[in-house]
């Protein structure tokens, strides 16, 4: 019960990498609050977590409806212990593509869900934050790696990393915690969303293939990653970059 009683907010927590974390958490004790777009994701989710973390319908691409996820939660649990700013990740119905196609819409709709929204996600989060909390951001491999079509995406996921320093060197006074985790391929529905129901399988072994330890990752994966930045365990880990991708980046396995 390493999160025992601890409350958090987990934006995108309904779904995916957030619902895995999400799990994690309640696992280890947690209470708080799921955050996402979809109700009827979000009902079934709260659902299967239990009685102790609540769902809130909001966009974290609005300023009004970040403030209110952070005021609710509170009002319900007590101040914030945590929060894991995981929202964001594709953007359905807005195209990726290269540099020489992609105009400002496209670039806009990209950078607001994945990185303007972590900017005032903690910011607004902050008043309602105890003193000695943890951010937990969550990043990507594509921050380091480029990707086909993934220019902006990549370029929003290394500012997140940066931000996790940005961030912890700002709020020392608060002693808030800020670090990031960055999964590699993570088996989630965004598969199902964008390929046609006889590529994905063929599609997730392409990426299986590129991941030196032979599988997949998993939400859960990323859960217990998450788990440990948020408990006291961390306690010594500040403004730093965990990478949660099976050996993806950093090992090269010739075959």
């Amino acid at each position: 019960m390493k999160l025992k009683n601890k409350v958090t907010v987990i934006t995108g927590g309904n779904s995916g990498i957030g619902f895995g974390i999400a799990k994690a958490f309640q696992r280890e004790g947690a209470v708080g609050a799921i955050v996402g777009r979809k109700q009827q994701t979000l009902d079934r989710s709260t659902k299967e977590l239990g009685d102790n973390f609540i769902g809130i319908n909001a966009d974290v691409t609005k300023m009004e409806d970040l403030e209110r996820i952070f005021r609710e939660t509170s009002t319900k649990f007590g101040k914030i212990d945590s929060v894991v700013v995981n929202a964001g990740g594709a953007v359905e119905g807005v195209e990726m593509g290269s540099v020489a196609v992609i105009g400002e819409a496209e670039y806009d709709h990209y950078m607001n869900l994945n990185l303007k929204s972590v900017y005032f996600s903690v910011q607004k989060a902050l008043p309602y934050m105890k003193d000695g909390g943890t951010i937990v951001l969550i990043g990507s491999i594509a921050g380091h790696r480029a990707f086909p079509g993934q220019s902006t995406y990549a370029a929003a996921k290394a500012a997140v990393i940066s931000f996790a320093r940005g961030f912890s060197l700002d709020l020392l006074d608060r002693n808030i915690r800020v670090n990031v985790v960055s999964p590699g391929t993570i088996d989630t529905p965004v598969f199902d969303k964008f390929l046609s129901a006889e590529h994905v399988e063929h599609v997730k072994n392409l990426w299986t293939n590129l991941i030196p330890i032979g599988r997949i990752g998993q939400p859960s994966d990323i859960g217990q990653v998450a788990v440990f930045l948020a408990s006291d365990e961390s306690s010594f880990v500040v403004g730093t970059e965990i990478i949660a991708d099976g050996g993806a980046l950093n090992i090269t396995v010739l075959k």
